[in-house]
């Protein structure tokens, strides 16, 4: 790609050629600065040969070979050049009194003896070259070019209809997208998402069919929040929207309307809406609605912006105000819904809210269809496969692991892309880049081992633990190993089930305490995850006896920071409970680690002598997990309640064999 040629780079070059020319263009040596006194000694002497007058003032003397023999030992004459003028000095600028100064001064010569040529003197205008003339207008040309450059940069993109520029710049930046052009993204491109789909689609049908709806007296909501984490594709959503409807469609930034001069956001929504009247009906589509919808006064006086108030002020007139804006719908995208305005969310603005949330399962394998459409995959690529092992991950991640396969897949010059290669990319993305050239000595190695083996064995004999994938000691990131695991998919969680789950993470602290003797830093992040699971259970899930069935969860994030919603008693009380909760998780691990000792040891070597072990190595040296053992026992329990279902009805079927019906009696009047 060509670099783009910048005029300012023209001008600074110019700018540093003068200044060099100024600095380092003439060599020679300067005359001396002279007066009327001095000169007059010299023509008395004999000494000057000529006097150049420049514009009547500037006069340049120029003395005889004999003068500067003479006067080389005179300090007054030391730093006097050979070549050119010698003494330079303002004559006053009367030609007259100049020229009888001289004349003066040569009879005076006379009249002492001296034999010496008369003093050629030579009256000169000067005449300006180029370089002059650019030195002289420089600096307004710099200024000129800098004021240019500022106020370029500031209205750059100005203007959205317009073509940009200082009197533009409280036009709206909106992109519009016309139902004649061609879009790339459709529903068909969205996968997952079927909810949100839905209620997006109705809002599509109203404008394609306004009529049936109309009929049957039914009002389409005038907005609709997309809400959800960042990855899910709610801005995906809207640019499907853009390609499925058939009206003009506005998309535009919250950011967009955020300037540094006072007045400029209000003005852009207005500005906005004024092109949505019209296109409509049509659709406006502001993404990151936060930077301009946060609530307003919550902490006016730390972090007040009055410009960013009057911009939502603004917007929430033009949503719903005193002016009806009929034929304009607006959809918004956030991943900060529980800090906006209230009066922002309130119905007749936003009449819906659509949560755009993580991918189930059957949706990952969705949305693996579309991202894998584009590789070179291997046969045995099996989608299911890969939907379950990225539990948690949205299709932002999804596209990343696709894309980071297929370059591992191009590093290890294969042909095509393999299922190992999507193993590899989520390895990478989870836990970072594998760094096998770490030095580690043997015991950081050997208490490494022992560290995910406790992990490993915890998990694998707690029923409520996820199932384990894979043991490595492998440096990955910022850990020194990893014991990875597939999380279930549970919307429910009871006190068992994180009692399990901090008894796994904590596996790994007790395995080198009791088998090593040690106590090390790398369980810091087992520790903080343990604790923070803790306190939830106590203050915001209601789990403990003592403190009860209170919740201290704010999840509307409108509580100030600065204080806390329970006093200092039931803070410590907190802390106790907290303390308890992890010390029952620490007996439970320690009863486990204990009774599994020599299997522990075992997966430590396996591991130290292979680095990464999998399911199967770890079933061949513990047997069955907990969850195995647990599904086993749930089918088993439902063949035999089967079992007893048949065996019911065969003895029903029998009894009714051996005792057929008796017809019924005539009556008397038969």
């Amino acid at each position: 790609m060509r670099p783009r040629f910048n005029f300012m780079w023209f001008w600074a070059f110019v700018a540093m050629l003068i200044i060099g020319y100024s600095m380092f263009g003439s060599s020679e040596q300067p005359p001396v600065e002279g007066d009327w006194r001095m000169v007059e000694e010299l023509v008395e002497k004999g000494y000057v040969k000529g006097i150049d007058v420049l514009d009547r003032e500037q006069a340049s003397v120029y003395l005889t070979e004999a003068a500067l023999d003479s006067l080389a030992k005179d300090d007054r004459f030391k730093s006097m050049p050979r070549t050119g003028a010698q003494i330079k000095f303002n004559t006053g600028g009367d030609v007259q009194v100049f020229t009888d100064k001289i004349e003066s001064a040569e009879q005076r010569a006379v009249d002492n003896g001296v034999d010496a040529e008369p003093v050629a003197i030579k009256y000169q205008r000067s005449e300006k070259g180029w370089v002059d003339y650019l030195v002289d207008f420089l600096p307004w040309i710099l200024i000129i070019a800098v004021w240019f450059f500022i106020m370029r940069s500031m209205t750059r993109g100005a203007g959205g209809g317009g073509g940009g520029g200082i009197m533009n710049v409280g036009k709206a930046r909106a992109q519009v997208f016309d139902k004649d052009k061609k879009q790339r993204v459709t529903f068909k491109d969205v996968a997952g998402l079927e909810e949100a789909k839905v209620e997006i689609m109705e809002i599509v049908d109203f404008l394609k069919k306004a009529d049936k709806y109309k009929a049957l007296g039914a009002k389409i909501p005038k907005g609709a929040l997309l809400a959800g984490p960042p990855g899910t594709g709610k801005t995906l959503l809207a640019k499907a929207v853009a390609g499925e409807a058939n009206v003009p469609f506005l998309s535009i930034s919250g950011s967009d309307f955020v300037e540094m001069f006072v007045g400029v956001g209000a003005s852009r929504v207005r500005d906005l809406f004024e092109q949505a009247k019209q296109k409509a009906p049509c659709i406006v589509f502001i993404d990151e609605i936060d930077a301009i919808g946060r609530a307003r006064g919550k902490n006016s006086g730390f972090s007040g912006n009055d410009e960013r108030e009057n911009t939502l002020n603004q917007l929430l007139t033009e949503m719903d105000g005193f002016q009806t804006n009929t034929g304009i719908i607006v959809l918004a995208a956030t991943n900060r819904v529980d800090i906006l305005d209230k009066a922002l969310m309130r119905a007749g603005r936003f009449d819906r809210q659509i949560e755009v949330g993580l991918p189930d399962v059957k949706e990952r394998e969705q949305i693996f269809g579309v991202h894998l459409r584009g590789l070179k995959l291997d046969a045995a690529i099996d989608r299911e496969f890969l939907a379950k092992q990225t539990p948690g991950f949205a299709g932002a991640d999804i596209a990343n692991v696709c894309n980071e396969a297929a370059l591992i897949a191009a590093r290890h010059n294969k042909e095509s892309v393999t299922q190992e290669d999507f193993l590899a990319a989520i390895d990478r993305i989870v836990g970072g880049l594998e760094r096998r050239n770490m030095p580690m000595s043997p015991e950081e190695r050997r208490s490494t081992a022992i560290h995910e083996a406790g992990h490993a064995t915890v998990m694998w004999r707690l029923k409520n633990c996820d199932p384990v994938l894979k043991i490595t000691i492998i440096p990955r990131g910022r850990s020194l190993g990893a014991t990875w695991y597939l999380p279930e998919e549970r919307a429910n969680h009871n006190v068992e089930h994180f009692m399990h789950k901090m008894a796994g993470l904590l596996g790994g602290r007790i395995a080198e305490q009791q088998l090593m003797g040690i106590t090390s830093t790398g369980a810091i992040n087992d520790l903080e995850r343990t604790s923070k699971t803790a306190y939830a259970m106590v203050a915001y899930y209601g789990m403990s006896p003592k403190v009860g069935n209170i919740s201290f969860y704010d999840a509307s994030g409108q509580r100030d920071t600065f204080t806390k919603p329970f006093s200092e008693r039931t803070a410590e009380l907190i802390d106790e409970e907290v303390r308890r909760i992890v010390e029952e998780a620490v007996t439970l691990t320690r009863d486990i680690i204990e009774q599994e000792r020599a299997n522990i040891e075992r997966l430590a070597d396996i591991l130290i002598e292979k680095e990464t072990i999998f399911t199967e190595d770890i079933e061949a040296v513990l047997g069955a997990s907990a969850q195995q053992l647990a599904k086993q026992e749930a089918e088993a329990a439902k063949r035999a309640a089967e079992a007893e279902v048949k065996s019911v009805e065969a003895v029903v079927e029998a009894v009714e064999v051996a005792e057929p019906t008796t017809p019924a009696e005539p009556t008397d009047k038969e």
